[in-house]
């Protein structure tokens, strides 16, 4: 199976809370609890879309696919389905980090300066992204603008949260940023979840800190330092 036709549509012939069962034409699909989106419910003869993981023997030696709704790799291949500018190669998803059914971020890139890839996705008055977040069941996408500087490309995963500064260690991937304190709530997340997504999805170790919290951390540090320094003895 090529990789253009890993998204495919489905009809449920089966449905519980363990497994789908669908026709895909010649084959049969199944989808296991895994890999379902958690806040949806699925019925007989419902039509739905779905992401091949793989192709393994059935039971009775038939073919049988495995397939996917909750996989970061559905949210890819609905984009490309629906921009024919990835589907083309013109912009580029380099990222896709996802809590199925809640929210998905997904990092785009265009080498070509004169293309927007973030508005190209988005689409005019948000009609590209809407029909995926539809065939999501409303969950919300995220989609920003990569960034080969990481400091950026951090800072614009944490959105829509406002950014005062990035701190890199790049040997140990791990980024110090800094945010108002009234953006702290909305650039950790419910749940940790907007921190955990961008942690993902730039594979970088993120920590967040308010500007209060980040001078109290430093304040502390230099009270620390001066405490241990004492003055060298002369001599005698």
């Amino acid at each position: 199976m090529t990789e253009k036709a890993k998204l495919f549509h489905g009809l449920v012939q089966k449905a519980d809370h363990n497994i789908v069962v669908m026709d895909l034409g010649k084959l049969e699909g199944v989808m296991p609890s895994k890999e379902q989106i958690p806040t949806e419910h699925y019925q007989v003869n419902d039509k739905i879309k779905g992401y091949v993981l793989e192709v393994e023997k059935g039971a009775k030696g038939t073919p049988q696919v495995i397939v996917s709704r909750s996989h970061p790799d559905f949210v890819r291949k609905l984009l490309e389905f629906e921009i024919p500018e990835i589907y083309e190669g013109v912009i580029e998803i380099k990222s896709v980090s996802r809590d199925p059914g809640y929210r998905s971020k997904v990092a785009v890139y265009s080498p070509d300066p004169n293309i927007d890839p973030v508005g190209s996705c988005v689409g005019q008055k948000g009609v590209r992204i809407q029909n995926v977040i539809n065939e999501l069941s409303g969950e919300k996408i995220d989609v920003i603008e990569w960034n080969e500087d990481p400091s950026i490309y951090i800072a614009s995963s944490l959105l829509p949260a406002q950014i005062l500064a990035v701190d890199i260690k790049a040997e140990e991937k791990f980024a110090q940023v800094i945010v108002p304190d009234d953006q702290l709530s909305l650039a950790i997340g419910k749940s940790g979840q907007n921190a955990r997504l961008a942690a993902r999805l730039t594979n970088w170790k993120i920590d967040i800190k308010s500007e209060t919290q980040f001078r109290e951390m430093l304040m502390k540090g230099s009270k620390e330092d001066g405490e241990s320094t004492e003055p060298e003895k002369e001599e005698e």
